[in-house]
């Protein structure tokens, strides 16, 4: 994906940045309206934004998926990776229609993604991985085993900018993902959270164009 900010990119529904994140919503609703879902903006979307192969994390994912699958989310999954993780999310994705979409992989598809996305999954330490970035440019938080690119969020110092497992393993990343989706019912702390990513990578410094 060729790094752009929301601030300026003519390719989302509406653009934001760190200032502005309440604007990001704008752009969930949107892309629900284009996969044919019933246009929720409470409605937690998590995103695999790198594909999945075992390099990434397969196997664990294999085992994960259940869990996964049991939590009132909106899957979007980003169409590369290995062909057999392909044909298991494409039977996913028409089994569950009306919650699980592959996304094209191509640059306009990609960014409008991410600028609907809450959550971003992440199986392996995501630290090289240049998905990482992109992710926190557009306020989708990490959800990830714990590593040295990502500050886990503290409810009570209010800091962090991810939620962490302390190991890679099907219950403790779920348990990661939980503890987020109950975090992300209180929009002030969200958004916080989200703010958090973008200054990570100087998104807070950025004002977008309203035109």
């Amino acid at each position: 994906m060729t790094p752009l900010s929301p601030a300026y990119d003519p390719k989302i529904a509406r653009r934001y940045s760190a200032r502005t994140i309440e604007h990001k919503v704008e752009n969930k609703t949107a892309l629900q309206k284009e996969l044919g879902w019933p246009m929720e903006p409470k409605a937690p979307i998590v995103c695999l934004p790198t594909g999945m192969s075992d390099a990434l994390g397969g196997k664990l994912l294999k085992e994960f998926l259940p869990g996964l699958l049991s939590l009132p989310i909106e899957l979007l999954v980003l169409g590369k990776g290995s062909a057999d993780y392909g044909q298991l999310f494409t039977q996913l994705a028409e089994e569950r229609g009306h919650r699980i979409a592959i996304i094209p992989h191509d640059d306009d598809s990609v960014r409008k993604m991410l600028a609907a996305s809450d959550i971003a999954l992440f199986l392996t330490d995501p630290t090289s991985l240049p998905e990482l970035n992109s992710c926190l440019q557009y306020g989708v938080v990490p959800i990830a085993p714990e590593c040295r690119a990502l500050n886990d969020y503290n409810p009570v110092q209010e800091t962090g900018n991810s939620f962490l497992a302390a190991e890679a393993t099907p219950w403790l990343i779920f348990a990661a993902l939980v503890r987020a989706l109950e975090t992300f019912k209180f929009p002030f702390d969200w958004r916080t959270i989200e703010r958090h990513g973008m200054e990570t990578v100087g998104g807070a410094k950025e004002v977008e164009d309203e035109g």
